[in-house]
C-alpha cells in the first residue's frame, strides 16, 4: 500500500508521468530535457506564478570545463585538468563535493551541451572569462559558455510569466568591458556593440534577450514548445507519496485543488534553495540575509526531502558576495566588477580593509563573515575619478540613488575625515587605511591582500591604469562611500545526492525515486566557486545525469 503524508490519499493517482520535475529553473529544465530526449513522459510543476527560477534572473553563464565548444575551437583542456583544478580549488569539504561527484560533473558536461544543441539551443563561449583561481593547477581561461542572445518572441506569451525577464541582448562576456565603457576604447566598443545589437533586433522586429533570460527562453522553447513537456504554473508541491521507502509520486496543489501525480521513474526536486526563508537564514547563517535571488525560494522542498529520509549538507553556506545595501522598499544590488576597478577600496565597520576587493564574490562573502559574522556594515569607497570613469550598475536609477542618499546608504564628502564622520568610523583609522592603500597603488603591489595578482582580478580591472589595473590611489575629492552588506545569489545547502542526482540518506543509502539538483541540493562546488557559472552548470549537468539514470530503469 502506498504511503503518503497526505492522509486522504487512497492509492489512486489523478495523473501519471514517468518523471515529475518540481521547479522550472536550470536544474528543472535540464532534467525535463534529458527525460523527454530519452522518451520519458514528463511534467514540470512550478510553485509560483512565474517560471524560470533563479536561472532566468541570473547572468546565465555556465562553468563547463572541457566542453564541446572548447573542443571545436581547439582550446586546450582535458578531463584530467578539469578534475585537477576542481580538487585544487574545492577540495573535499563535504560528501556533496566528493571526488566521485566532481568527476561525474566533468563527465556529464558533453551530454548536457550536445543534447541541448540537438534540440535547438545555441551556445557561445565567454573566451576571456577566467576560472576564479586560474593560477591553481589545472586552471584555465575561457571555460564558461552561455546561450546566445535570441528573439524572445519565439516563446509567445510565456515571456510574460518569466521571472525577471529582461529584453536586453547582453552576454556575460559583455559585462567585464561595459564596466569601463567610458574609460577605455575596448569598453566603449563593447558598449556600442550592445547598443547596435539591441537596435538591430528592434529594426528586424525581434525582441532580443540575453544572459539568464536567454537561457530560460531557449530551454522553454526546446522543452515545452518543441518536446511538448507541460509546465504547470502556480502548482506547488505539498507532499511526496511513498511506497515501501520509494518515492512514487507527489501531491500538487493545482489551482487550489489537490492533484495526486504518479511518477513511474522518479520525482526531481529542483525548486531552489532557501534564501528567502528568514527563519532558516537566522538558524543556519546567523543573519536574516540580503539575497539577490528568487523570492519564492523558501526551502519547502528540502523539508519534504528530509521527511522522506534525505540527508542535507552545506546548510550553513551560500553563494555569498557583497551587495549595496537595500534602501527602504528596494532590493540589495549584488556587486562584482564594481569592486575591482581602481580608485576604490572596501573597509569594515572600523574603517579597515579586510580582503582583496577583487577576489571572487564567494571568497569576499566568507571574509566578511570572518570579520564580524557578516553583520557589517561595510563600505565601498571611491574617489571622483572612479565616479567619472566607471559604470556602476547600482547607480543607474536616479530614484534609487535619491532613496539611498536619504537613507544614509550613500555618503559624499570633500575630505576623508568628513567621509569618516558620515560613515560613523574613526577618521584617523580611515585616513591611515587609505594612506596605506594608496602607497600600494602607487607601487602596483597590494602588500596586504594581493589585489591584482590574479588573472581573475585583472579581468575586471582597467588596463589603462598602471602599474596595476586594479589599484588606483583614492586621493581626489569628492569622495563617495556606499554601504555594503553580506549578500548572496542563493543558498548552497540542500539534499545530499550521489553522482546521478539520487537523494541519499545519512547512511549513504539511496532513496529510490527521489532526485535533487541545483540549489535544492548540496553543491558539488563545496564552499567555493571555481569559475563563472558554477551554480547553473552543476544544476544543468546533474539534472541531465538524473534524467539519464531514470531512463535506464
Amino acid at each position: 500500500m502506498a504511503q503518503s503524508f497526505d492522509e486522504e490519499f487512497d492509492g489512486k493517482f489523478d495523473e501519471v508521468f514517468d518523471v515529475v520535475v518540481v521547479g522550472s529553473g536550470g536544474a528543472g529544465f535540464a532534467t525535463a530535457l534529458g527525460a523527454a530526449d530519452s522518451g520519458l513522459s514528463t511534467v514540470i510543476v512550478e510553485g509560483s506564478e512565474k517560471w524560470g527560477g533563479s536561472t532566468s534572473m541570473s547572468g546565465g553563464g555556465m562553468w563547463l570545463p572541457n566542453n564541446p565548444l572548447m573542443q571545436r575551437d581547439k582550446v586546450g583542456d582535458s578531463r584530467e585538468e578539469a578534475i585537477e583544478y576542481m580538487m585544487a580549488s574545492i577540495g573535499t569539504p563535504s560528501k556533496s563535493a566528493s571526488p566521485q561527484r566532481q568527476a561525474a560533473f566533468v563527465d556529464g558536461v558533453a551530454d548536457f551541451v550536445n543534447t541541448a544543441e540537438k534540440h535547438g539551443v545555441e551556445f557561445v563561449r565567454a573566451p576571456n572569462y577566467p576560472d576564479y583561481y586560474p593560477e591553481l593547477p589545472g586552471g584555465k581561461i575561457g571555460r564558461g559558455i552561455e546561450v546566445k542572445p535570441l528573439d524572445s518572441k519565439r516563446i509567445g506569451s510565456w515571456w510574460d510569466t518569466m521571472l525577471g525577464a529582461v529584453p536586453l541582448p547582453a552576454k556575460t562576456d559583455d559585462v567585464w568591458l561595459l564596466g569601463r565603457a567610458w574609460s577605455t576604447p575596448s569598453g566603449f566598443m563593447r558598449g556600442a556593440q550592445l547598443v547596435f545589437r539591441g537596435a538591430g533586433g528592434v529594426v528586424t522586429g525581434k525582441r532580443l534577450t540575453g544572459i539568464g533570460s536567454a537561457w530560460a527562453t531557449a530551454f522553454l522553447e526546446a522543452v515545452v514548445l518543441k518536446l511538448g513537456v507541460p509546465l504547470w504554473l502556480d502548482s506547488p508541491i505539498e507532499e511526496l507519496i511513498m511506497d515501501d521507502g520509494r518515492v512514487i509520486g507527489a501531491v500538487i496543489n493545482r489551482a487550489g485543488k489537490k492533484v495526486r501525480v504518479g511518477a513511474r521513474r522518479g520525482v526531481m526536486l529542483a525548486a531552489g534553495g532557501f534564501e528567502s526563508n528568514v527563519e532558516w537564514r537566522k538558524k543556519y547563517h546567523g543573519i536574516e540575509g540580503s539575497p539577490s535571488g528568487n523570492e519564492y525560494n523558501t526551502g519547502a522542498t528540502i523539508t519534504l526531502a528530509q521527511k522522506a529520509g534525505a540527508a542535507v549538507e552545506l546548510m550553513d553556506d551560500a553563494w555569498w558576495g557583497g551587495s549595496i545595501e537595500a534602501f527602504p522598499g528596494g532590493s540589495p544590488s549584488f556587486i562584482v566588477g564594481e569592486r575591482s576597478m581602481p580608485y576604490s577600496l572596501m573597509v569594515d565597520s572600523e574603517g579597515k580593509r579586510f580582503a582583496n576587493e577583487s577576489e571572487s564574490y564567494v571568497d569576499l562573502g566568507h571574509h566578511m563573515q570572518q570579520v564580524d559574522g557578516g553583520m557589517g556594515p561595510y563600505w565601498l569607497i571611491m574617489d571622483s575619478r572612479y565616479v567619472v570613469r566607471y559604470f556602476r550598475t547600482f547607480a543607474m536609477d536616479p530614484r534609487a540613488n535619491k532613496a539611498r542618499k536619504e537613507a544614509g546608504l550613500e555618503v559624499k564628502a570633500k575630505t576623508l575625515d568628513e567621509l569618516a564622520g558620515k560613515m560613523n568610523v574613526n577618521p584617523a583609522v580611515l585616513r591611515g587605511t587609505v594612506e596605506r592603500f594608496n602607497g600600494f597603488a602607487r607601487a602596483g603591489v597590494d602588500g596586504d591582500f594581493g589585489r591584482g595578482n590574479s588573472a581573475y582580478d585583472r579581468y575586471y580591472g582597467d588596463p589603462t591604469v598602471h602599474p596595476n589595473p586594479n589599484l588606483g590611489a583614492v586621493e581626489r575629492a569628492p569622495y563617495h562611500a556606499y554601504r555594503v552588506v553580506l549578500g548572496d545569489l542563493g543558498t548552497k545547502g540542500g539534499v545530499l545526492t550521489d553522482e546521478d542526482g539520487r537523494a541519499l540518506r545519512s547512511d549513504g543509502s539511496v532513496i529510490e525515486g527521489l532526485y535533487a539538483a541545483g540549489n535544492n541540493s548540496a553543491s558539488v562546488m563545496g564552499n567555493t566557486y571555481p569559475g563563472p557559472g558554477s551554480t547553473i552548470a552543476p544544476a544543468a549537468v546533474f539534472g541531465m545525469r538524473a534524467a539519464r539514470e531514470m531512463a535506464r530503469k
